[in-house]
């Protein structure tokens, strides 16, 4: 008697264990769901969240930038130099701003984003260093013509057109008021012009 009673103890035993184990991995997930921690960051805070280019202007061919400012100006190319940092909900916005200039502009002038936080500190710097033209804000847009010479230096969210008509001038455009609208390709009329080749 005392084996079967045993036995029965030992079933008992087994059969609460593999309940007890049940239960936890049960409530595993669902402890995992609860701890974790909501983004935080977003369009309208001074959060760090990623590459403002790639997550608020869905661009991230503007970061690193193709050419540095001394390369730029040694190839006498218009430059738009923008000064920021990721995490300040200004430059956040800005970023869509920055995004629509490389559509218009990509192509004809060089588009170089600087994040603050990699100018190096220095007391003096050349006429070729973005840190020459920093003024201590963000953001901040310098705009560059041909000759290297500075033809916008404005900080602020200074809108797309305020940039459009500095860049017209530069290429002898006619003013905005005088021309067809500017429309951006988009990539499948793009891709239509290279499959007819």
């Amino acid at each position: 008697m005392n084996i079967i009673k045993s036995l029965f103890l030992q079933t008992q035993i087994i059969t609460n264990w593999r309940r007890l184990v049940s239960k936890c991995l049960l409530l595993l997930p669902l402890l995992f769901i609860i701890s974790i921690q909501p983004a935080m960051a977003g369009i309208k805070d001074d959060r760090y969240d990623g590459n403002i280019f790639v997550i608020y202007a869905g661009n991230g061919s503007l970061v690193p930038a193709k050419e540095t400012l001394a390369q730029t100006l040694a190839q006498h190319k218009p430059a738009i130099v923008t000064f920021y940092i990721d995490d300040s909900s200004d430059c956040k916005k800005y970023a869509q701003v920055v995004s629509e200039v490389q559509a218009f502009y990509g192509r004809a002038a060089e588009i170089i984003p600087i994040s603050v936080d990699t100018i190096l500190a220095d007391k003096t710097y050349q006429p070729t260093e973005p840190g020459y033209y920093y003024s201590g804000g963000v953001p901040q847009v310098v705009v560059f013509d041909q000759s290297g010479k500075v033809v916008l230096n404005k900080k602020g969210q200074v809108p797309f057109e305020e940039i459009d008509d500095k860049l017209r001038e530069i290429f002898d455009l006619l003013p905005r008021t005088q021309s067809v609208e500017l429309k951006p390709r988009s990539a499948k009329q793009f891709s239509s012009q290279l499959e007819d080749q």
